[in-house]
This record gives C-alpha cells, sequence and structure tokens, in this order.
C-alpha cells in the first residue's frame, strides 16, 4: 500500500455516504490501519449532495484538511454526476466505483470522463433485493473492498457482521441482508478490459 490513500465518497443525504465512510474506517482500525473519516455537507436534509472522506495508511496520519486529490471516488447516486464533477482531482490513475445498471465504457462515454479506471456496480439493485429499500452504501463498500485491496474481504464482513448486531440485534433480517449485499457487489462490480 503507498503511503496514503485518499477516498472521497458521494452521495445524496438517506443514501448512507457517510455512513459508508464511517464503517470503512471501523474495519480499517480492525486490521490495525490508520484512518481519518469525516463527512462534508451543508444543511442536512433528504436528498441533498453530501460527501464523506476517508484517509488510510499504515502509519499515523498529521494531514488534517480536506481530500482534494482522492486516489478512489466512490458514487452512491449517478445522477450526481449530471451537476457535479466526481472525478475533481482525481488522477490518471486514480479509481472511479459508480453505482449505475451501465457498464464503466457506457458511463465512461455518457459523461466524458478522461481519467481514471472505471468500476460500476448495481448497487440499488444489490440493496433492493437483499436490503428491501433502496440504500446502497454496504453494496459500495463491498464493491469498494474488491476494487481497492485494501481490506480483506471476510475481516470487513466479521467487523460489519458485529456492527450491524449492536445496532439491530432485533432485526436479523437487516444483519443478513446487509452482509449478503457486499458479498454480493464484491463479486458483481464490473471493471474496464
Amino acid at each position: 500500500m503507498q503511503d496514503l490513500i485518499e477516498i472521497r465518497w458521494h452521495g445524496r443525504g438517506g443514501q448512507g455516504a457517510k455512513t459508508a465512510a464511517l464503517l470503512f474506517a471501523d474495519a480499517a482500525i480492525s486490521e490495525g490501519k490508520f484512518i481519518q473519516a469525516f463527512p462534508e455537507y451543508g444543511p442536512e436534509r433528504m436528498g441533498a449532495p453530501v460527501q464523506a472522506f476517508d484517509r488510510l495508511s499504515d502509519k499515523p496520519i498529521t494531514i488534517h484538511a480536506a481530500v482534494t486529490s482522492p486516489d478512489i471516488v466512490v458514487v452512491l447516486d449517478s445522477t450526481l454526476m449530471n451537476t457535479l464533477d466526481v472525478t475533481q482531482g482525481l488522477p490518471a490513475n486514480g479509481k472511479l466505483i459508480v453505482n449505475t445498471q451501465l457498464s464503466p465504457g457506457e458511463l465512461r462515454e455518457k459523461f466524458n470522463i478522461k481519467v481514471g479506471q472505471i468500476y460500476t456496480i448495481d448497487a440499488s439493485g444489490i440493496a433492493l433485493e437483499n436490503i428491501k429499500r433502496d440504500i446502497p452504501n454496504t453494496p459500495m463498500l463491498g464493491a469498494l473492498a474488491k476494487v481497492s485491496g485494501l481490506l480483506k474481504l471476510d475481516k470487513m464482513i466479521e467487523d460489519m457482521k458485529r456492527k450491524l448486531e449492536a445496532k439491530f440485534r432485533h432485526k436479523p433480517e437487516v444483519i443478513t441482508g446487509n452482509l449478503e449485499a457486499i458479498k454480493k457487489a464484491y463479486t458483481a462490480v464490473k471493471s474496464e478490459p
């Protein structure tokens, strides 16, 4: 792993971008990594654009500033791409992971994306199938684990299970659904040839 990996999450209020960044951070801590996770948003309201960020390293992190050049961008709602440049600051070798039914090539063409390697996943479809709600954050965690290789899937699942059991112990279907969504997204993410 390079010294520091920075991740920017784009979503809308209610889709779980902030929660996903925090869950990713918790899983990274469980693997002995140093991590920062923080959101950035204006007035909270359902459907409003939000951003969240992660910094990950094997060494202590001393930067305390906004993420402006992310190595990885995760987009929970592709409609944001109609009005936001989600690739801003993404280097030529960066990774863009988008919740969409489009293939990576179709997405690149539709939005004229010039930088990065593109990965797509129908995280909304996976969420609806497994969680029964269009909250794509946990499937996107599975896609991020696969694309980045930063965390081991089994360790992430183990940590996620602990977190979900603490919050949803009386709703086992929520726990099972989210864990299955992560696993399914891990195997279903598509990349460019």
